[in-house]
């Protein structure tokens, strides 16, 4: 699985999990919604600092973010 896609299924994974809508998300993150809209769709990549204020707005790890789902 390409990283952009593991970063995306993230995001939505636990922007879910934490009961947020992008548009909560983004404002937390001090970032575009449609960006984070972007993001969730592989539309565009993250800087660094980006993915650390998603990770800080979801209350998570960075790595977090990149870590593969488990295969069965």
């Amino acid at each position: 699985m390409e990283l952009r896609s593991v970063l995306a299924a993230n995001l939505k994974q636990l922007r879910k999990a934490a009961d947020m809508s992008q548009e909560e998300l983004a404002d937390a993150a001090q970032i575009d919604r449609t960006y984070m809209s972007s993001l969730e769709r592989c539309r565009y990549s993250a800087s660094v600092d980006v993915i650390e204020r998603l990770a800080v707005a979801l209350q998570v790890a960075p790595s977090l973010l990149f870590q593969a789902p488990n295969k069965p």
